[in-house]
């Protein structure tokens, strides 16, 4: 039983509600921590005597055991305090917003080159508008051969070159406007693509 204090009328521990809430929110946590790889778990601040038991549930891949071990892993995880729980909350979201921040920078250089495939010098004067410092006859190049490539269904040499000119051209960019990064849009940003072939 909870109790109550006789004073204040509250109730002296936590509902059962509230702690089956808290420790399914461990239990996440516990699959999210086993799905990593050991180096990234490296980068997380994990205590000592979890790292064990994380791999030893890494290990199984039976589903029943699996199930019931990642259980007991988060039975152990339950016994750390709070502060740690929520240390190792926190560097996950910082390690998700980086591979959203990728992502999207991903998205970013393969709009400007199917841009630059598409509408040529137009796509590449804009370009440079915002990012002054690229190398228009390099760009041109590759650009065009890149469209060679393709009408001759040969092997996309300078569609890769082109994709990695324009990633270092939109780094040096991104670098002085890190606040708009953060949103995953730069300004003339012409919208989100597909990934790199």
């Amino acid at each position: 039983m909870r109790g109550r204090d006789e004073d204040t009328g509250q109730y002296l521990s936590p509902s059962r509600s509230q702690q089956r809430r808290e420790a399914l929110e461990v239990l996440d946590l516990a699959e999210k921590l086993a799905g990593l790889t050991p180096t990234q778990l490296a980068k997380l601040p994990i205590p000592e005597d979890l790292l064990p038991h994380l791999e030893q549930t890494r290990k199984i891949t039976a589903h029943i055991a699996r199930k019931r071990q990642l259980a007991f892993l988060a039975k152990q995880m339950r016994r750390e305090d709070d502060p740690t729980l929520e240390a190792i909350r926190d560097a996950l979201d910082e390690d998700g917003v980086a591979a959203r921040r990728e992502v999207a920078a991903m998205h970013r250089i393969e709009t400007w080159r199917e841009r630059l495939l598409a509408d040529g010098d137009a796509a590449l004067a804009a370009l440079l508008e915002e990012h002054p410092a690229g190398d228009r006859q390099r760009l041109r190049q590759l650009a065009r051969n890149a469209r060679e490539e393709k009408l001759r269904d040969k092997p996309p040499r300078a569609f890769r070159e082109l994709f990695r000119e324009l990633r270092a051209l939109l780094a040096d960019g991104s670098a002085a406007e890190d606040g708009e990064a953060d949103s995953g849009i730069l300004p003339g940003d012409p919208g989100a693509g597909a990934g790199e072939d």
